[in-house]
C-alpha cells in the first residue's frame, strides 16, 4: 500500500491530539509495511497522484475540498481518520478506537473550550449571553471529545415555527429545525456528515421539511463545502451579516424532471427516486455485516459503547461501502439497493442509492483504495474476502431503515421472492412495490 504525506502535517505542534495521533499514525504505518514517501504538496498532486498512490494524508482543508470535487475524497484523509482506518488492519491498542459521540446538557460543557474561540468573536458579546441562556433552558448537545477532554465537535439544534424576519428576504412562518451550532475540527468530514445526518432523523421523525443554519461565511469555507454537499443553499442573509443556508428535505415534481436519481438522493436527501428508470436490487447480508454496516439499526444488539446517550460513529454515517461475491454488472448509479438480513430477521431491513459499482476485484489493495473512509472491514476480513473469489464493491449512500422489515414468509406470500435470497438478486418494479407498501416506506420521501 502506498501512502503520500504532506510534509505539513509535521510542522503543526500546537495541537498536542493531532501531534500524538501523527506518531501513533507512523507506527501503524509501519506495522502494515505501507510504502510512505513524504513531500509537501499542492492542488494539482492529486490529479498526477491519482494513479500512483492508494491515499493521500493532509489536514490542508484546500486540498480535501479540491479532493472532494473530484470524486477522490474517499482517498485523501485527516491524520485522525487515517490513524482509525489503518489501525483496524491489526490488533491495535484499543486506545485508537473511535469515541462516542455523547448526548450533554450545554450547561456541562466547558464554555473555554476553544472549539468555542471563533464563535465568540464573530457573535460578541451576544454568544455568551446566548450559551448562558440556553444552558439555564436545559437544552442539550450531541459532543464528540477528542482524547485529551477537548471538543472535537458539537452539535446543537433546535424545532421552530416563527417566522425569520431579520433577514433580506425575510422568510416566512413554518415548521422548521434550526441547527444552532454545527462545529467540527476532528476527523471533520464523517462526523460533520453524521451531524447532517442526525439533524434530518429528527426532522423526520417530527415531520419537519426544511433544515437551515446561519453562518458567517469565509473564503474556502469547510462547512458551506460540507453542507452543500448534501442540499443546504444560502437562502438568504441576516440584518448582521450573516448567511442563512436551508436544505429541503421534500422534492417538488417539477423539480424532480431535471435531475438524475444520483443528484435528488444527493440534494434532497433522504428522498430518492424509485420509479422506472433505476433498477432494484435484493442484497442479502449476514447478521455481522449487518450490525457494522448498520449501528443505527432499531433491532440490532446495542454494544459497548453504545449505551444511554452514547454511540459510535462508525456505521451511522450516510456514505456508506459493500462487498459482494455476486456478480452485480447490472448495477449501475442511481439504482435501489434492499438489504435482506439473512440468519436471524430473515427480512428486508434497509433501503440505499448506488453511487458507483466495481466488480471481479482480487486485490485487497484495490478494495482498501476503492472504499476509503467509507470502510467498516478490517483487513483482515477483506483479506478473506478476496481469497474466496472475486470481490464486487458498491459504494451507496443510506437512506432508510423500513418502518417494519419486510419478513421471508411475506415475501414468498406476496410472489416478491421464490425462497430466500442467496445472492444479489433484480427484482422489477412492481414487487419493489410491494415491498415499499408492506415496509411502510414513507411515500413523501419517494420520488418516481
Amino acid at each position: 500500500m502506498r501512502i503520500l504525506l504532506d510534509s505539513k502535517i509535521y510542522e503543526i505542534t500546537t495541537d498536542h491530539v493531532l501531534s500524538s495521533n501523527l506518531q501513533d499514525l507512523l507506527d501503524v504505518l509501519k506495522e502494515i509495511e505501507a510504502e510512505i514517501s513524504t513531500r509537501s504538496l499542492s492542488l494539482k498532486d492529486l490529479e498526477r497522484t491519482e494513479f500512483v498512490i492508494d491515499f493521500l494524508v493532509t489536514e490542508d482543508r484546500d486540498l480535501h475540498k479540491d479532493a472532494s470535487a473530484k470524486d477522490m475524497d474517499d482517498r485523501v484523509l485527516l491524520v485522525e481518520e487515517a490513524l482509525q482506518i489503518f489501525s483496524s488492519y491489526i490488533n491495535k491498542d484499543p486506545k485508537i478506537v473511535p469515541l462516542p459521540l455523547k448526548r450533554e446538557f450545554v450547561r456541562n460543557l466547558n464554555y473555554d473550550d476553544r472549539i468555542f474561540d471563533t464563535l465568540k468573536e464573530e457573535y460578541k458579546p451576544g454568544f455568551e449571553v446566548w450559551f448562558k441562556r440556553i444552558s439555564k433552558e436545559g437544552r442539550k448537545s450531541w459532543v464528540y471529545y477528542r482524547k485529551d477532554g477537548t471538543i472535537g465537535a458539537i452539535l446543537i439544534y433546535k424545532l421552530e415555527t416563527e417566522s425569520i424576519d431579520d433577514s433580506k428576504p425575510p422568510l416566512p412562518e413554518r415548521k422548521r429545525l434550526k441547527v444552532a451550532m454545527l462545529k467540527v475540527t476532528y476527523i471533520e468530514h464523517k462526523i460533520g456528515e453524521l451531524f447532517i445526518k442526525m439533524a434530518v432523523d429528527v426532522s423526520v421523525k417530527n415531520k419537519i421539511d426544511e433544515i437551515y443554519l446561519t453562518h458567517f461565511t469565509k473564503a474556502n469555507d469547510p462547512l458551506v463545502k460540507l453542507i452543500s454537499e448534501y442540499g443546504f443553499n444560502k437562502i438568504a442573509i441576516k440584518n448582521n451579516g450573516e448567511d442563512i443556508f436551508a436544505k429541503r428535505l421534500i422534492i417538488k415534481g417539477d423539480e424532480a424532471t431535471r435531475l438524475s436519481p444520483i443528484e435528488i438522493s444527493k440534494i434532497f436527501y433522504p428522498s430518492f427516486y424509485d420509479g422506472a428508470l433505476v433498477k432494484k436490487f435484493v442484497v442479502p447480508i449476514l447478521p455481522e455485516y449487518h450490525n457494522k454496516l448498520f449501528t443505527d439499526f432499531s433491532r440490532r444488539q446495542i454494544t459497548l459503547p453504545e449505551y444511554a446517550d452514547e454511540f459510535v460513529v462508525e456505521g451511522n454515517t450516510i456514505k456508506k461501502a459493500y462487498l459482494s461475491h455476486s456478480n452485480i454488472k447490472r448495477m449501475e448509479r442511481g439504482d435501489l439497493i434492499l438489504f435482506y438480513r439473512s440468519e436471524d430477521e430473515q427480512a428486508i431491513t434497509s433501503i440505499g442509492v448506488v453511487e458507483t459499482v466495481h466488480t471481479g476485484v482480487k486485490d485487497a489493495e484495490q478494495i482498501l483504495q476503492l472504499v476509503g473512509k467509507r470502510t467498516v472491514f478490517s483487513r483482515e476480513e477483506i483479506d478473506k474476502w478476496v481469497e474466496k473469489s472475486p470481490v464486487s464493491v458498491f459504494l451507496f449512500r443510506h437512506h432508510f431503515h423500513l418502518m417494519r422489515p419486510v419478513g421471508l414468509e411475506e415475501l414468498i406470500d406476496g410472489q416478491v421472492i421464490k425462497a430466500a435470497p442467496q445472492s444479489v438478486m433484480e427484482i422489477n418494479t412492481e414487487k419493489y412495490a410491494q415491498i415499499k407498501k408492506m415496509g411502510g416506506i414513507d411515500e413523501r420521501y419517494t420520488v418516481h
